[in-house]
């Protein structure tokens, strides 16, 4: 997991080339001008999600993860709470397809986007993201999944 500022994402240059495509797609575009819904910025390799969502309790949340994709989360409007598990009680088989598996145990780190931060989760991390915050309960984001494969 990585955390950090939009301003220093360009750092994080040379992790990964696909990681490397994303960086390169954000520092020339507005995602915040993208209409709702998947837009392709390399094939399957990198695409971004754009959404609405209403902001669900942390506490007691399932944690998700996911094996092919890393998760780049960014919130266009407001913040949301974000959690981090080292590990987790496998709630149901994964699914493949979807690329998404759910586990449940305690939060290990966390934190608040918005305001020009990002939150990238790595394949196999289990994350909890779309969490209300005292001050929001509804945002738009975006989400860059980057294939790590």
């Amino acid at each position: 997991m990585i955390t950090d500022t939009l301003h220093n994402l360009p750092l994080y240059r040379g992790l990964h080339k696909n990681l490397d495509i994303a960086i390169a797609w954000l520092q020339t575009h507005d995602p915040a001008a993208l209409p709702n819904g998947r837009t392709e910025i390399a094939g399957n390799a990198v695409f971004i999600n754009v959404m609405d969502a209403d902001l669900r309790e942390g506490e007691g949340a399932a944690f998700e993860y996911h094996r092919r994709y890393a998760d780049l989360q960014l919130d266009l409007t407001g913040g949301e709470h974000w959690g981090w598990a080292v590990r987790g009680t496998e709630e149901k088989p994964f699914d493949e397809a979807g690329d998404i598996g759910f586990v449940t145990g305690p939060e290990e780190a966390g934190g608040t986007l918005g305001d020009g931060r990002f939150a990238l989760f790595l394949p196999g991390e289990p994350h909890k993201p779309s969490c209300r915050t005292p001050d929001c309960d509804r945002l738009r984001k975006a989400v860059v999944k980057i294939e790590m494969l």
